[in-house]
């Protein structure tokens, strides 16, 4: 079997992986320790984000002709994908978070919603909150002014109602 052969199956992986993807994020993990990569992969899978290495050289031929092509230039080194399909956010800011504690990882770029964003870009990217949060803001937001119409309607209901309690009955005559 020619290597070629062999080399396919772990290229179709890479694609079916990335297919329909909300967002790919290329990863630098060299100089990372034990500890913090099995914390990392950890916390990724529980946000079910895919976090695998693969060769640059697989990852290369999958991206090829793809969205994801502009990483191909970053193909260097010990590099690995997390791969989003849920929440476009999540690898980008779970990977940031874990900057702190390895500051030898890198998050290199990345293609999200089909747009490729450097590693500037992407790290801005990580700043931003998750759907759930952005929806609770929201929803707190549009919530706020009722609340207090609310609130305003129900004093000038007690207020009336004490007014009404503390007169005397009108003398009838």
């Amino acid at each position: 079997m020619a290597k070629v052969e062999l080399k396919q199956p772990i290229i179709d992986e890479i694609s079916a992986n990335v297919k329909g993807a909300d967002s790919v994020i290329l990863v630098n993990y060299l100089g990372i320790n034990v500890a913090g990569d099995t914390a990392l992969r950890k916390e990724l899978r529980e946000a079910g984000v895919l976090y695998k290495v693969y060769k640059n050289t697989m990852m290369n031929r999958a991206f090829k002709g793809t969205e994801l092509e502009p990483l191909c230039s970053h193909l260097e080194g010990a590099n690995a994908i997390a791969i989003a399909k849920d929440d476009a956010t999540a690898p980008a800011r779970i990977i940031k978070n874990h900057l702190k504690a390895n500051p030898t990882i890198k998050m290199i770029g990345g293609v999200v919603e089909g747009k490729y964003y450097d590693s500037e870009a992407v790290q801005a990217l990580a700043d931003i909150p998750s759907r759930e949060i952005l929806l609770g803001r929201l929803f707190g937001s549009l919530q706020s002014p009722v609340a207090n119409f609310a609130r305003v309607l129900k004093q000038i209901a007690e207020k009336d109602g004490s007014a009404d309690e503390a007169a005397p009955a009108p003398a009838e005559g």
